[in-house]
């Protein structure tokens, strides 16, 4: 399912303007052959000529790059294809949310040895329990933590410190050793159908806890195996940003928060569920089916994403993939959406429409799937007018942004 909810920034998209609705902005542009005129379309006050962000990071720096370190966490299905409940991702921007996935004697640890920011993502072999938050007791179930450090050197004494302060929280926590990653610092306690484990590599500590139907030290070890297999094959493909150059991150490098329809774009800066470029990883972690979501990223030549103020601007590799991604998008919204009317004036626009079946208090009503050459918007309202103007926005932004 694409999750849309009033809480994070995943999806909205709505319907386009029909003619003769009034408080029509002006749209720059001239049309292209082929194509409608933008500035026809009644957009309301959403700005839409061509626009580009201030790049400088500034203190934003290490935010920008946990958003990065997206793509550095293994997703629950990439250790295993039976892990394909996606149980949520996040940015760990300091220490203090990062022991929300950590002993909370963590957390002293993490400030001494400088940490500089975090990214976690969960999963499992089924759902969670309904209106929970903790995975199903018989389910297998996987947390990643990817902590970043100054450098390898304080990594490794982090990593030494937080095994000791974890195992030190229960006398009944005992040691374990995995063959295949003897550096794996591994404990669980006897009779715990769980384990823990901290690998230091290179700048960064990985933290796993791995959580099985039945309390196996034997079978939980190869479960640590299997995990830091898959996690360490992705921090391998990552390229973190050297620590002296984080401040010097862009936080728009390729104008693709340029293109998402906002009302404001005064004042936005670095945000994960705001203002933030992903990777396809991203929308993996959060699918309620990371198999099919993956397949859908690959058949459509997915690249990146870039949400703003809850509405966001997918691009793909070729025109060709867009249609495929929309399609994509509008069978994974779930029994809880049912088809709409989408305005005949914004071609390949597809709107979805909350039934009874839905949550009006954290769904919107209406989400919309606005594609463009090589860009998909997605845009979402409680009304209908304003969707209406959003989708128009969204399109007349797309073409004047190329």
């Amino acid at each position: 399912m694409v999750r849309i909810s009033r809480a994070t920034t995943v999806t909205a998209v709505i319907a386009l303007l029909v003619a003769g609705l009034t408080a029509c902005g002006s749209v720059a542009g001239s049309p292209v052959p082929g194509e409608i005129d933008v500035r026809t379309l009644a957009v309301g006050d959403f700005p839409v000529d061509r626009f580009s962000y201030p790049q400088e990071a500034g203190e934003h720096g290490p935010m920008l790059e946990g958003i990065r370190m997206s793509e550095a966490v293994a997703t629950s299905s990439q250790v295993d294809p039976s892990l394909k409940f996606g149980r949520g991702s996040k940015v760990l921007p300091d220490t203090a949310t990062a022991i929300d996935f950590l002993a909370n004697v963590s957390e002293p640890i993490l400030k001494n040895r400088k940490m500089l920011v975090g990214y976690m993502a969960s999963g499992a072999d089924r759902d969670d329990p309904e209106g929970g938050t903790r995975p199903n007791p018989d389910a297998t179930a996987i947390t990643l933590v990817a902590l970043r450090f100054p450098d390898s050197a304080s990594a490794g004494r982090a990593a030494t410190e937080l095994e000791a302060a974890d195992i030190a929280v229960s006398p009944q926590n005992r040691p374990l050793k995995s063959a295949k990653f003897p550096g794996a610092l591994v404990h669980w306690r006897p009779g715990v159908a769980n384990i823990g484990a901290f690998l230091a590599h290179e700048e960064f500590v990985i933290s796993l806890f791995v959580q099985r139907p039945k309390a196996d030290s034997a079978d939980l070890v190869s479960w640590v195996d299997k995990t830091l297999t898959a996690q360490l094959d992705r921090l391998d493909r990552f390229r973190p940003t050297p620590t002296a150059d984080i401040a010097d991150l862009p936080v728009d490098p390729e104008n693709l928060l340029a293109r998402v329809a906002v009302a404001d774009r005064e004042g936005q800066t670095p945000d994960p569920d705001r203002f933030a470029v992903y990777g396809p990883n991203y929308l993996i972690h959060d699918a309620d089916d990371q198999v099919a979501r993956t397949r859908l990223l690959e058949a459509s030549g997915f690249e990146s994403t870039a949400y703003a103020d809850g509405s966001s601007v997918a691009r793909v590799r070729d025109p060709a993939g867009a249609p495929v991604l929309v399609d994509g998008f509008i069978e994974s919204a779930g029994a809880v959406y049912g088809p709409m009317p989408t305005p005949a004036d914004i071609p390949g626009a597809k709107c979805l429409e909350l039934n009874e079946k839905g949550d009006p208090q954290r769904q919107y009503r209406y989400r919309c799937f606005v594609p463009y050459k090589r860009y998909v918007g997605v845009v979402s309202s409680d009304d209908e007018t304003e969707i209406e103007q959003k989708v128009s926005a969204q399109y007349a932004l797309l073409a004047n942004s190329l």
